[in-house]
């Protein structure tokens, strides 16, 4: 008995540390995707897990806060799926939103909007989009329906916006007409302040909570001279925003009595959100793209401060140390997961349907970076296994959501974009 528990002792430590079984654009973790951002085996016991990452760690002297936090052990999907090309005609995509008639509505960072049918027909651009700042990683960004869309036909979405004196991130939102070509009672209800003369970092994604209220995540807008507002609360930057879908603030916003601070408020110390989904428990998790070998995954509460730039794993991109930073520190939330090194991730679902019963409660991530669709399993709130999808497309993933048929839908980064169909093989 003494033998097994001593080699049950060396098995947990093999698990723990950094290289073990836990997996650890225009900024460089986008522009490195551009140019660049064991097999996978099923691991169910802590003894034969095998992680899915083992390249050399960015930081390799950070370690994690605790077990399971980094490099999760590989799994590999059982069910087969098929990959459906649906079009190779749109130009560089940043968002697509499945309509209810299976139709979808897609963003092109451009500036245009457009509806892509079920089988991959392209339409015009919808009219009576506002003009954005389609430069660097500006442009137009992410697009929701309205919780009512059935009845309302309104859409969201997000958009870096010219200002007098810069530029940022805003929200609008509109009605769809009927014929589905242009918007009406088009009104932008909420804009980021202060604005910016800058390229980077914009954020965003939006979702709607099960209440019904609008959650936005914005970044820093990356620069040293800017980036210590994502700790001040006279800042939209750096922040998740909550708002009613008409943009006035509810009044149970953690910040909304603080003096000083700007009542939107939700959450504190992000760096560049563009991942953000829902679980089946409505709690809000967001992937946040951190510096080079701190890409993190988060659960978001009420009023708490997520570090940044205090608190965080990773190091500049120029490989200098993060200034005056620790990985981790009373008061601060540690991420439930990050990657060393990075994936610079991008769009966020998590999975319920019944196309993929293997797959529900899964979190899918896009991967600007590596050129993958990202598969975490969640378990309790942890992640146990991850597994990389799409590898042979060599394509970087922007965004992936789920369809009302239970399939997943994803677009890729590119100028001849394509929106891409995964279903159950058959």
């Amino acid at each position: 008995m003494k033998k097994l528990h001593t080699l049950l002792i060396a098995a947990i430590l093999l698990c723990t540390g950094v290289t073990s079984c836990n997996q650890a654009a225009t900024t460089q973790e986008e522009t490195n995707g551009a140019t660049a951002e064991d097999q996978p085996t099923q691991g169910t016991a802590q003894t034969d897990c095998q992680p899915l990452e083992t390249r050399e760690a960015n930081v390799p002297e950070q370690k994690p806060t605790f077990e399971g936090q980094t490099r999760a052990c590989g799994i590999t999907t059982d069910a087969g799926f098929d990959v459906v090309v649906l079009t190779k005609e749109l130009d560089t995509p940043w968002a697509v939103e499945p309509l209810p008639n299976g139709d979808f509505l897609v963003t092109e960072k451009g500036g245009q909007m457009r509806i892509v049918t079920a089988s991959g027909q392209v339409g015009q651009p919808i009219s009576g989009v506002p003009k954005v700042v389609s430069r660097g990683q500006g442009g137009l960004l992410d697009v929701a329906l309205s919780p009512n869309f059935s009845s309302d036909r309104t859409i969201f979405w997000s958009f870096s916006e010219p200002r007098s004196n810069g530029n940022a991130t805003s929200v609008a939102r509109g009605v769809l007409s009927e014929d589905r070509r242009s918007l009406s009672q088009v009104k932008v209800i909420f804009q980021a302040k202060p604005a910016y003369d800058g390229d980077k970092h914009f954020g965003s994604r939006l979702a709607f909570a099960p209440d019904g209220m609008l959650f936005i995540t914005l970044g820093e807008r990356s620069d040293i001279e800017i980036r210590p507002q994502a700790q001040q609360m006279d800042s939209h930057m750096g922040k998740i925003i909550r708002i009613a879908p008409d943009g006035s603030v509810p009044k149970d916003n953690p910040f909304i009595n603080q003096s000083g601070a700007l009542p939107e408020i939700w959450s504190v110390g992000h760096r560049n959100v563009q991942s953000s989904a829902f679980d089946s428990e409505g709690n809000l998790w967001v992937v946040d793209h951190g510096p080079r070998g701190g890409d993190e995954v988060n659960i978001i509460e009420k009023g708490k401060n997520y570090g940044w730039p205090i608190v965080t794993y990773g190091e500049e991109y120029s490989g200098r140390p993060i200034p005056n930073s620790v990985t981790t520190k009373e008061g601060f939330v540690d991420p439930v997961y990050y990657w060393d090194p990075v994936i610079a991730p991008s769009g966020a679902q998590f999975y319920t349907g019944d196309a993929f019963p293997e797959w529900r409660g899964n979190l899918f991530i896009g991967g600007l970076k590596d050129k993958v669709l990202v598969r975490l399993r969640i378990e309790n709130n942890r992640v146990t296994g991850e597994e990389h999808l799409l590898e042979d497309r060599n394509q970087r993933i922007r965004d992936v959501r789920q369809g009302p048929d239970g399939a997943l839908y994803v677009v890729t980064d590119q100028s001849n974009g394509e929106l891409l169909k995964i279903t159950p093989k058959r």
